[in-house]
C-alpha cells in the first residue's frame, strides 16, 4: 500500500468526533496509512454527549477496547434506557428502553398479543413485559448470558476522548497542535490540498475529514450546503452544568419535558450530568437558567455552559476528497443519545468504503445517501415525541403538536395507529420496540392487532403473558444493585444508598 493515493488522512478537530475517528482509522490502517489530527487546545469543545445508545458497544469492540478499562477511564455507568418524564401530558411517564418487550412471533410483534390480552381481561401494564425497564427501575445491573440486558453507556464524553486519543497515538496517529487559519483548496476549488495554521504550517492530505463542530470549516469551504430542520425540531439552545453525585447512579437517563423544551439528568460515577434544552422564541437565556439551576440535586461542580445550535443537515457530507463528521455534517439535539452513534456510523462507512485508487463519484454518493438516510429516520423519530403530545400549556407545545410533519413520520404513527404494525427499512437504527414503547408512552394507542394473537385459547394467552412477566421478576431479583455492581467491576467503590448490601 506505500502507493495508496489516500495514504495521508487529516482530521481537522479533536473532540469525541475527531478522536473517535483517529482510534478507528489508526487501529484499521495502522501504519499503511499517515494520520494527523490538527486540534487547538485554545479552543473548546462541546463535550456535553454523556449517553449513548447501544451501537457503541460494536464501536469499542472493533477498537478492541476492554470494556472494564472504559468505563473506569471515562467515569461510565450503565444505561438500560431512557425515562421520559411530562411528555404525553404533565404527571405522565414512560420509558424507552434499549431491549425487546416480551416474546415476538415471526409474523408479529408482542404488542399484538399485550393488546389482545387487553381485550381478555389482562390488565398488567406493557412495561411489565421488558426486563430492561423493569431492571432500570429497580436500580440493578450485571452482565446476563447470551446479551440477557442489552444496554449502553452514560459517560464524560471529554474523558472518553482523551481515552481515544491514547489508544489512537499508540496506533501511530500524531496530534498537530495549531489553529486554522486557511483551508487550502485545488485550482477549480473542488478539493482541499492542504490546511494552513496560524503559525503558517501547512499539513498536507489526501483525504480529510471535518470535525470542527457547527463551524465546519472544511465542508463549507467545499460548499456542502445546509438544510434547516429547526421548523420540526425548534429547540435551538441548551445550558448544561455538572453537580455532585447525591446518591448511587441508576442505570438510565432522564429527559423531563417543561412548557418550551426539556431537561436531561445522566448520571456518571462520580458526577451528574443535567442540562436544559429549550426554544430560544419561548423561553430566555436568564429564564432557562433560573429553572435549570431550580432542578438540580446536590452542588454544582462547573460554571453553566450555554450552547447554541439549528438543527439540520449537511445535504452532503461528503464533498471532494473531505467527509464531515459529527457536528460539521449536522445537528439534532441529544433528546435520544444519537450524536455520538452518527459519529460511529460515519466513521465506520467512511472506513468500509474507503477506495484502494482514487476517490469514485458512485462511492461519494453512495456515502452521502446512506448518512442522509440515517438522519432522515433519526430526525423522523426525534419529531414523533414532540409530535404526538396531548400537552397544549404556552406556545411551544401549541406549535409542535399542531405543525405538520414529514409524510415518513405521518405513515409510521397512522400505521401503528390502524394495526399495531411498525416496519423498519434498510438499516434504520431504532428497533420495532423503541417505536412501540414512544408513541404509546405518548398516547398513541392502536385500533387494532393482527389475527395471530386471536388464535390462542385464553389459557394458552393467560400462560404465555404470565411467563414472561414471572421469568423477568425472578431474574430482577437476582440482579445487585447497579453502583454496587459498576464499582466492582471497574475496581472503584460507589457508596451504597442506605439499605442496599455492598457484598
Amino acid at each position: 500500500m506505500s502507493g495508496w493515493p489516500l495514504r495521508r488522512i487529516v482530521i481537522a478537530g479533536g473532540g469525541t468526533a475527531g478522536w473517535m475517528a483517529a482510534a478507528a482509522f489508526a487501529k484499521t490502517l495502522g501504519r499503511f496509512a499517515d494520520i494527523t489530527l490538527v486540534e487547538s487546545d485554545a479552543i473548546g469543545t462541546i463535550g456535553v454527549g454523556e449517553s449513548t445508545i447501544p451501537p457503541i458497544r460494536t464501536f469499542n469492540s472493533v477498537l478492541g477496547i476492554d470494556e472494564a478499562e472504559f468505563m473506569r477511564e471515562t467515569q461510565a455507568t450503565f444505561k438500560l434506557g431512557i425515562e421520559f418524564d411530562n411528555w404525553a401530558h404533565e404527571g405522565d411517564r414512560y420509558f424507552h428502553s434499549f431491549g425487546t418487550t416480551g416474546k415476538d412471533h415471526w409474523s408479529a410483534g408482542f404488542q399484538h398479543f399485550w393488546l389482545n390480552g387487553r381485550e381478555r381481561g389482562h390488565e398488567q401494564p406493557y412495561d411489565d413485559y421488558c426486563i430492561e425497564l423493569k431492571t432500570a427501575y429497580a436500580g440493578k445491573f450485571a452482565h446476563l448470558p447470551d446479551n440477557g440486558l442489552n444496554y449502553a453507556y452514560q459517560l464524560d464524553s471529554t474523558l472518553y476522548a482523551r481515552f481515544l486519543r491514547r489508544l489512537a497515538e499508540r496506533e501511530g496517529a500524531v496530534r498537530q497542535e495549531g489553529k486554522i487559519a486557511s483551508v487550502d483548496k485545488n485550482n477549480d476549488g473542488s478539493r482541499i490540498v492542504s490546511l494552513t495554521l496560524e503559525s503558517g504550517q501547512r499539513i498536507e492530505g489526501d483525504l480529510f475529514l471535518d470535525c470542527t463542530g457547527f463551524r465546519a470549516l472544511l465542508v463549507g469551504a467545499l460548499g456542502a450546503e445546509f438544510e434547516d430542520w429547526s421548523h420540526w425540531l425548534p429547540c435551538d439552545r441548551a445550558i448544561a452544568v455538572q453537580t455532585e453525585s447525591v446518591g448511587p447512579p441508576v442505570p438510565y437517563t432522564r429527559a423531563i419535558a417543561h412548557d418550551a423544551g426539556w431537561r436531561w439528568r445522566i448520571p456518571l460515577q462520580h458526577r451528574t450530568g443535567n442540562g436544559i434544552v429549550y426554544c430560544g422564541k419561548y423561553l430566555d437565556d436568564d429564564a432557562a437558567l433560573l429553572r435549570l439551576l431550580g432542578s438540580l440535586e446536590g452542588p454544582t461542580r462547573t460554571n453553566p455552559n450555554f450552547l447554541r445550535f439549528k438543527a439540520g443537515v449537511r445535504t452532503q457530507q461528503w464533498v471532494g476528497n473531505c467527509v464531515a463528521v459529527g457536528l460539521s455534517g449536522g445537528f439534532m439535539e441529544p433528546l435520544e443519545s444519537t450524536s455520538i452513534h452518527l459519529i460511529q456510523r460515519a466513521v465506520l462507512r467512511l472506513i468500509r468504503m474507503l477506495p484502494m485508487a482514487e476517490v469514485s463519484d458512485r462511492d461519494i454518493a453512495e456515502f452521502n445517501d446512506q448518512h442522509m438516510q440515517d438522519m432522515l429516520q433519526v430526525r423522523d423519530f426525534l419529531i414523533l415525541h414532540y409530535k404526538a403530545t396531548e400537552r397544549r400549556d404556552g406556545p411551544f407545545w401549541q406549535y409542535v403538536s399542531g405543525m405538520e410533519i414529514p409524510e415518513s413520520l405521518t405513515q409510521k404513527i397512522e400505521l401503528f395507529r390502524e394495526t399495531g404494525r411498525v416496519f423498519r427499512r434498510n438499516e434504520e437504527l431504532f428497533q420495532e420496540n423503541s417505536w412501540v414503547q414512544v408513541m404509546m408512552g405518548q398516547g398513541i394507542m392502536p385500533r387494532a392487532y393482527h389475527p395471530i394473537a386471536a388464535k390462542l385459547t385464553d389459557e394458552e394467552l393467560n400462560r404465555f403473558l404470565s411467563g414472561i412477566r414471572d421469568g423477568i421478576l425472578r431474574t430482577v431479583a437476582t440482579l445487585p444493585p447497579h453502583g454496587v455492581y459498576v464499582a466492582q467491576y471497574c475496581g472503584e467503590r460507589i457508596p451504597a444508598a442506605a439499605g442496599q448490601s455492598t457484598a
